[in-house]
């Protein structure tokens, strides 16, 4: 049975549908004008709260990683007899394959480019060791400290899930000291889903907002059709379109097996320039761009000195926050049977190797051919857009026609795939309890407006300024619900009946819950976020 609009809890619902609409209304009236004012609040976010983000990030990553050292890394998600449902092959690639945006294929080339222009650690622009440190700091974006900022919630949501045996359809449904039907707490747990919902749009609108005149530009360079905005409308159309069959009526699992094909894919796209590359220099790049990031990893965590490469880092903060919840929701689900040591030390392992393979190949080679002259990214970069500077170093590779066409439509099916995953979230979080049903289809498709709605708008400005903007905006308020996740985590783990189970919960099988465990990309069947109880009588 589809629950229908009634469902909707208007709580959350009307007011962020409200303020993103106002918001996506502003920004398009206001346009390009709106760039220089944008710039000015970003700048004045990261000096005065910049140090909260590297603050949370500090203390997340510290807390987390005493956790899984700790004796309460021993602490399974589930019953003594549970086991991982996936190997742990299969699991770190579903990881990673959730954690990692089509931004990477963009970011990890462009980002070494603004810094080698003012690189860190006050090295010479352009000199040998400013491009090795560029390479560095572009790593540590999306090295340890963002992919531990994706746990938080998965271990609380896991262990309160698996452990407890307590269905969760809300972020604030996990924090059991927030429990209860007073009017203070029903507050807090309101406000709670609300900025997290608040995040999720801000977050994930703003990689719409990225990568659809990215997608817009490389189609064009194949085409020969205009890049203009009619370009982009139409590709804004065509993923509504998508979305609309997808998230409405569901395509058995056709859009899962594509993002995982895009992984696939994206290796592949990897391996050819590695080896059609300079491999050599690559390999020996990396090597040394990862010496310096063992070096200087602690320097660039505590870094509060406002710059532009001090800026790029808060920006990633704040993107990183954005995509806790979700990010979180996804892991706890495919991780039932793990430890939390073996959650945590894995997704260290894949994700940041993941992260740093990109890095590796796809921005070593985008300093190579600046460096050698080949091609003058860091002019493209400057004059034209970052966009522009991907067609650049795609057509330095053989077929080149064909290998623009696959990263067109690559970044296309992770656009589609990464906003159905997230309407199907967000509307568990802004409906009335659900009971093992699925949120309504009027609020899953509203959702999709919202995203691509606010997405426009964010295009009609332009400027990776103003995504950066929306992005630190929208991780703030994160912060502390971050400090609520990880207080909730100690207060449950320190009282978990000295790490094992009575003999009242080892003998209570009259209750059982069978949980739909799915991908955050995959919209066949029940939402992630769904539960399933079922009652058997002893024989």
């Amino acid at each position: 049975m589809i629950l229908s609009h009634k469902a909707i809890d208007k709580h959350i619902f009307l007011p962020v549908v409200g303020l993103f609409g106002l918001t996506a209304l502003f920004l398009m009236f206001g346009g390009h004008r709106l760039q220089k004012p944008l710039a000015r609040i970003l700048s004045w976010i990261n000096i005065r709260f910049g140090w909260l983000y590297l603050l949370v990030f500090i203390i997340n990553f510290v807390f987390l990683l005493w956790l899984a050292c700790s004796r309460y890394g021993n602490i399974k998600l589930g019953k003594p007899n549970d086991k991982p449902v996936y190997s742990n092959f299969k699991w770190g690639s579903m990881v990673f394959a959730t954690g990692i945006d089509a931004s990477i294929m963009m970011l990890s080339i462009t980002d070494p480019l603004e810094f080698i222009q003012t690189p860190p650690f006050g090295l010479k622009p352009y000199s040998d060791s400013a491009y090795v440190a560029s390479s560095a700091l572009s790593q540590f974006n999306w090295g340890p400290m963002a992919w531990m900022m994706f746990a938080p919630a998965a271990i609380l949501i896991g262990y309160v899930t698996y452990r407890k045996n307590k269905p969760t359809q809300k972020l604030s449904d996990n924090f059991s000291f927030l429990q209860g039907n007073s009017n203070t707490k029903k507050i807090s747990r309101t406000i709670i889903d609300f900025l997290v919902v608040i995040g999720i749009i801000g977050g994930l609108g703003s990689s719409i907002g990225m990568e659809v005149p990215r997608t817009s530009t490389v189609f064009s360079a194949v085409t020969a059709l205009p890049n203009n905005i009619w370009l982009q409308l139409g590709i804004f159309s065509l993923l509504f379109v998508l979305l609309g069959l997808t998230v409405y009526k569901g395509l058995n699992g056709g859009i899962d097996r594509l993002s995982m094909a895009h992984i696939y894919l994206a290796i592949a796209f990897l391996i050819v320039i590695l080896f059609v590359g300079p491999t050599h220099d690559l390999i020996i790049d990396f090597g040394k761009s990862l010496g310096v990031l063992v070096q200087k990893f602690i320097p660039l965590s505590v870094n509060i000195k406002p710059s532009p490469t001090q800026q790029d880092t808060i920006f990633y903060w704040g993107w990183w926050l954005t995509f806790m919840p979700l990010m979180g929701t996804f892991i706890s689900r495919i991780s039932r049977g793990r430890t939390i040591r073996q959650i945590l030390f894995g997704m260290l392992a894949y994700g940041v190797t993941g992260c740093l393979m990109f890095h590796a190949v796809l921005g070593g080679y985008g300093l190579w051919l600046q460096k050698t002259g080949t091609v003058d990214l860091v002019s493209i970069l400057n004059h034209n857009s970052q966009a522009d500077v991907i067609v650049a170093l795609i057509s330095t590779l053989p077929f080149k026609k064909v290998m623009l066409i696959f990263y067109a439509i690559s970044c296309f099916i992770f656009l589609a795939t990464t906003i159905s995953g997230a309407a199907y979230v967000l509307s568990s979080f802004t409906s009335t309890p659900l009971y093992g049903k699925e949120p309504s289809r009027f609020n899953r498709m509203s959702w999709v407006f919202v995203f691509l709605f606010f997405a426009f708008s964010l295009v009609l400005v332009g400027g990776f300024q103003v995504i950066q903007t929306m992005s630190v905006m929208a991780g703030l308020p994160l912060t502390l619900v971050c400090l609520l996740v990880l207080y909730s985590i100690y207060r449950s783990v320190r009282h978990d009946s000295e790490l094992i189970f009575t003999p009242n919960e080892l003998e209570n099988t009259d209750r059982r819950q069978e949980y739909t465990v799915e991908r955050k990309f995959a919209i066949r069947g029940k939402l992630i976020l769904s539960f399933t109880n079922h009652n058997f009588s002893k024989q």
